[in-house]
């Protein structure tokens, strides 16, 4: 199917809340990784989002150019291609952008998009992500009213964080405390500055011990009762239709108990960022084709080795194939699999 239309891409999201399950949103750097999730998605029958943070975006525009735009519309013209031979639908996403970033990123791929909505296309990315958690939430407010604003003409989802995730992602470090907690306060101010939908559609990452980076099961200390209490407070401030208003976003999953996702789940998460874990399902394999053919990839002792296992094609399949598996467990893990229409 062609990448998801806004329409698509909000039904999507809708029916995600009201039926109780999430899609994962797999970051990929590299033509490798997007054809991996997208097999991944499709195998599990499920539709999805891949997305691209500031670090991939820039690595997929080359070494020689060093272009976090250009890559984006590269990755996205490719996926727009690729993506029609499977039968799920995909939306793509760009992942954490802090304030330094915006300008060189977010609001000339929205600039873009608004342009081509114009001219009567489609929009080259379906959401994007400000990441204000290193400012005031007053300042992160303000500059997400703004970008909604732009995402609504380029007819785009908005994606905020309120609170902080800790550990580090593509350079962007936070400690792990306190502040790794929204608080109902949070939430209703948040709705107070962007509204409840009607000012634009947006997602909201709200923080509950999120951390980003590899931990083992027990070692994150997470509160998925902390999105429930926020939901229920703009809920009942402002006498919301739903009584789970936001759209959520799991950051920060990995080490995650499989009750602990189940539950952020139930309060409203559509959207659960998977990084780590693919990475290393994507690595693992190479690896391991590397230890195992040592003679072959290597040119040992004026040797000629063997091309067919130093072939990149080779190890990049079966590094495919890892990360497919690994996305097709997330789905399942979330409630997606099979849920493909």
């Amino acid at each position: 199917m062609p990448i998801a239309t806004p329409e698509v891409y909000a039904e999507m999201l809708d029916r995600a809340k009201r039926e109780g399950f999430a899609y994962p949103a797999i970051n990929v750097s590299s033509s490798q990784t997007l054809n991996a999730a997208l097999k991944g998605f499709a195998d599990a029958g499920s539709d999805g989002i891949i997305q691209v943070s500031t670090g991939g975006a820039e690595y997929l525009s080359g070494p020689g150019v060093k272009n976090m735009v250009t890559g984006s519309l590269a990755f996205a013209a490719y996926a727009q291609e690729v993506a029609k031979k499977y039968d799920v639908n995909i939306a793509l996403h760009t992942d954490h952008c802090p304030k330094d970033k915006l300008d060189g990123f977010v609001r000339p791929l929205l600039a873009a998009s608004t342009e081509r909505v114009k001219q009567g296309g489609l929009p080259y990315f379906q959401s994007h992500m400000w990441d204000g958690s290193a400012v005031p939430l007053d300042e992160n407010l303000e500059i997400a009213r703004e970008l909604l604003d732009l995402c609504a003409a380029a007819k785009v989802v908005l994606e905020i964080e309120v609170g902080v995730v800790g550990g580090e992602e593509d350079g962007v470090a936070h400690e792990i405390n306190d502040k790794l907690y929204s608080t109902p306060d949070d939430a209703i101010a948040t709705a107070k500055a962007l509204g409840t939908g009607e000012n634009g559609y947006f997602m909201t990452a709200l923080t509950f011990g999120n951390v980003h980076g590899v931990y083992k099961p027990g070692n994150v200390k997470l509160r998925p009762e902390v999105l429930k209490a926020a939901q229920d407070a703009v809920h009942t401030e402002f006498k919301t239709a739903d009584d789970k208003p936001f759209h959520l976003v799991f950051h920060g999953g990995s080490g995650s108990s499989e009750q602990e996702i189940k539950d952020a789940v139930s309060y409203g998460v559509v959207k659960m960022n998977i990084d780590t874990d693919t990475q290393y399902a994507f690595t693992r394999p190479v690896a391991g084709w590397m230890l195992g053919n040592y003679e072959g990839v290597l040119k040992i002792d004026g040797e000629v080795g063997n091309k067919k296992q130093y072939d990149p094609r080779a190890w990049g399949k079966a590094a495919e194939e890892g990360m497919a598996a690994r996305i097709v467990e997330a789905c399942e893990d979330l409630g997606s699999a099979g849920t493909h229409k």
